[in-house]
């Protein structure tokens, strides 16, 4: 369980110049809020680290992701 600091420090480093990339990121984490794993939010880094049009193909679901590590939580993004 993530405290309350780390999750708004988490939130402020979601905001993204694609406005798309914000509102999926932001849904993503409203769901999961302070249930968010270890694992995902290692994940969710990894994937902060990419470019904003990069991380559009993926969530989009205009390309797969080649990290293993971080398909299962682009999958989950693309239900919410």
């Amino acid at each position: 369980m993530v405290d309350d600091r780390s999750l708004a420090r988490l939130r402020w480093r979601c905001r993204r110049g694609l406005l798309e990339n914000d509102l999926i990121l932001t849904r993503f984490l409203d769901a999961r809020g302070d249930a968010i794993t270890e694992g995902e939010i290692v994940a969710l880094d990894r994937l902060l680290d990419m470019g904003d049009n990069e991380l559009w193909e993926l969530l989009s679901g205009r390309q797969e992701p080649t990290d293993e590590t971080v398909a299962p939580l682009i999958q989950r993004m693309r239900r919410i």
